[in-house]
């Protein structure tokens, strides 16, 4: 088997990295995403004769054995064009399937379920005249070659993965500044809502913010004074509760894991970027008891404006950044059933923080569940496709801190917002806003228009139901708005939603 070298960027000159056989392979996966993955699907691109470590792509494993034809065209077209974007076609290819037993299973027992999808990822990147060099299955503990025929070092019952912490690959990256931050399912949990005792109080606060917000941002043009007062109520109680949230830090809880990333990190910003593995559950707890329902709906149902969506990604660098990632986290936690389509607008917030910050797993998650919520969501998409091509979010930053300057002359003139259509909450077109001013259209023009993810290309269905909730939200919640609820206990507002089957993944290309 020819040697990979991993090319660390956080130091001034590459680190090479000589990795030999599977087992080095297995080894390195989580320290080239930045997490454990579960449950899913990894190509990563080879270049040159050595095998340098290129672009890659990660997506969850679709349950259905129908799909995984089509998940495996998709992503090796998306390996090949992502590296063509990069001017490098790839040589060969590395496949991971990694996946827990389920109840009863063996890890060679999940080996052999997901044979045929290794079979379908080696012909379609076949197609494509690139070789599959190595395709590995990790699980319980166990991986498994698909392709390397010597029980010597690749045992048909599995062979142990070493130790955490214990291989050249591991050492190698500690020095390198480079951390895994736990599991995929771990980061995943820290944003999706958590089933308590107090999610009814938050879907009451949420049904009754939903039938005053909702129609101000629908019925009224983003320069009109409902949406604008609507604006400046959820910026002046989100600026509030960044404050309080600072006043307030998480502190890591002392345990197994790595340390932050950086010397120089503001302890604020540590604190919020500290994994499951560093008790981060714990910290998340103290940052759900700051925020009260009433207002977590308020900034939930207000973000739905797209241009107050903008103006909230101002807050990204110095000491804001830290409890702005902590503020988006705890919002896209408490968007409880039938509220999980309001997650998309506080999960990019969390993930363009997370990039802008320098943490781009993290992003790379936040940015994939909210693509999960919302497949058309233009915002993620672009954030997405630049975090995953290695674009510098400071071209980005720029063009915040340039609205944010200019905005006081603006407002004293035609009003404020760029926009008429908001985008990701209900009317929002991905078209005028990426022509508009803002961020989209800051990253259209350093990015490229943002491609289809291959879990979206793969679950064109998904995306029409995506569009008929939004149709049917937009439709319930205008009548919401119109007639007041008179029930002593409020109920959500009336939304014919279509419920789609279990979506598979939680991130995009890259991931």
């Amino acid at each position: 088997m020819n040697t990979n070298r991993h090319e660390s960027h956080n130091s001034s000159a590459p680190q090479q990295i000589t990795l030999r056989g599977p087992a080095e392979l297995a080894d390195a996966l989580p320290f080239m995403l930045g997490f454990h993955p579960s449950d899913s699907v990894v190509l990563v691109a080879l270049h040159g004769g050595r095998g340098r470590f290129g672009g890659r792509v990660r997506v969850g494993i679709p349950g259905s054995p129908r799909e995984w034809s089509a998940t495996a065209e998709h992503l090796a077209d998306c390996l090949v064009a992502g590296a063509g974007r990069r001017g490098e076609r790839p040589d060969a290819i590395v496949v991971f399937l990694c996946q827990d037993p389920r109840p009863g299973e063996t890890g060679r027992r999940v080996m052999e379920r997901l044979r045929p999808f290794h079979q379908r990822l080696q012909a379609a990147c076949g197609a494509l005249d690139i070789p599959v060099l190595e395709s590995l299955c990790v699980s319980d503990g166990l991986y498994f070659s698909y392709c390397c025929p010597d029980t010597r070092c690749c045992s048909p019952d599995g062979t142990p993965l070493a130790l955490s912490g214990t291989s050249v690959m591991a050492a190698s990256a500690a020095y390198a500044g480079i951390q895994v931050r736990g599991t995929l399912k771990d980061m995943e949990a820290r944003l999706r809502p958590r089933a308590t005792e107090d999610d009814a109080a938050q879907r009451a606060a949420l049904n009754e913010a939903a039938t005053v917000i909702v129609p101000r941002i629908l019925d009224t043009p983003a320069s009109g004074a409902g949406r604008r007062e609507t604006r400046e109520t959820t910026l002046g109680l989100a600026r509030r509760l960044i404050e309080r949230f600072a006043a307030a830090p998480g502190r890591p809880v002392p345990g197994p894991g790595p340390v932050a990333v950086g010397a120089t990190m503001p302890p604020a910003l540590a604190a919020a970027m500290s994994g499951p593995a560093h008790g981060s559950a714990a910290a998340d707890e103290r940052d759900d008891a700051l925020l009260s329902p009433d207002e977590a709906a308020t900034l939930i149902l207000g973000l739905q404006d797209r241009d107050t969506r903008d103006q909230a990604a101002e807050w990204m660098e110095g000491p804001e950044a830290g409890p702005a990632l902590r503020l988006w986290r705890a919002l896209s936690r408490r968007c409880v059933p039938p509220y999980e389509e309001y997650a998309a607008a506080p999960l990019t917030l969390a993930g363009w923080v997370a990039w802008s910050t320098g943490d781009e797993p993290s992003a790379r998650v936040a940015l994939g569940l909210a693509l999960e919520t919302d497949p058309e969501y233009l915002f993620a998409r672009l954030l997405h496709q630049a975090c995953n091509e290695g674009l510098d979010p400071e071209a980005l930053r720029e063009c915040l801190r340039k609205e944010r300057d200019a905005r006081p002359a603006a407002e004293g003139g035609a009003g404020a917002g760029a926009g008429t259509d908001d985008e990701g909450g209900d009317g929002g077109d991905d078209g005028d806003e990426a022509a508009g001013p803002g961020p989209a259209r800051a990253l259209t023009t350093q990015a490229g228009p943002a491609p289809a993810s291959p879990a979206a290309d793969v679950r064109a269905r998904q995306r029409a139901r995506s569009a008929a909730r939004r149709t049917a939200r937009q439709a319930g919640l205008r009548a919401a708005g119109a007639v007041r609820r008179r029930e002593t206990e409020p109920r959500p507002p009336r939304r014919p939603v279509v419920r789609p089957t279990r979506r598979h993944g939680g991130a995009r290309s890259g991931a």
